[in-house]
């Protein structure tokens, strides 16, 4: 059974100005570069004003992995992360976010919305973690889903940062 990651989080800047940022290749990199792990890289990207595709390669040590998760994967694990983002009004965006770990029984998937409001614009995140391995599924799922939340928090901190680096 999935476990769902509900992240919201507001930003003092309005969206389309966020937007920029979150689809700008020099800000991805930084981002992956500050908080990414060991090998990660942006394996490709497509953006516009409109709408925006990038697919990111995110690492995790062996070492850094709770020990529950190191009984069902061993070695460092390579995330593949593929977010779409598209305006669908002034001011507001929707997209997808599609998570993989190639070589292992977990992903998620879920929906993405940034949306002006009163003092700036709105960040939220639904996805479901799913982990296919039997008795420990959800205990693992658990534990991801936390990791996600933990991932979302800093990524939108160090998107404020950068904003506010460049004002």
């Amino acid at each position: 059974m999935a476990r769902s990651v509900d992240y919201r989080s507001t930003l003092m800047f309005p969206a389309d100005k966020v937007f920029a940022a979150m689809t700008d290749p020099e800000y991805l990199r930084a981002r992956l570069q500050e908080i990414g792990g060991r090998s990660s890289a942006l394996l490709e990207h497509e953006a516009s004003e409109e709408s925006s595709r990038y697919v990111l390669k995110q690492g995790l040590s062996e070492k850094d992995l709770p020990p529950i998760v190191s009984k069902v994967m061993s070695g460092d694990v390579a995330i593949r992360r593929t977010e779409t983002l598209r305006r669908t009004a002034p001011g507001s965006y929707d997209g997808d976010v599609q998570v993989a770990i190639p070589g292992a029984p977990a992903s998620a998937a879920g929906t993405v919305r940034l949306a002006d409001a009163a003092d700036g614009s709105l960040f939220e995140v639904h996805a479901d973690v799913t982990v296919n391995v039997p008795l420990l599924g959800g205990m693992i799922e658990d534990i991801v889903a936390d990791q996600v939340r933990r991932l979302l928090e800093a990524e939108t901190q160090f998107t404020a940062s950068w904003l506010a680096g460049r004002r």
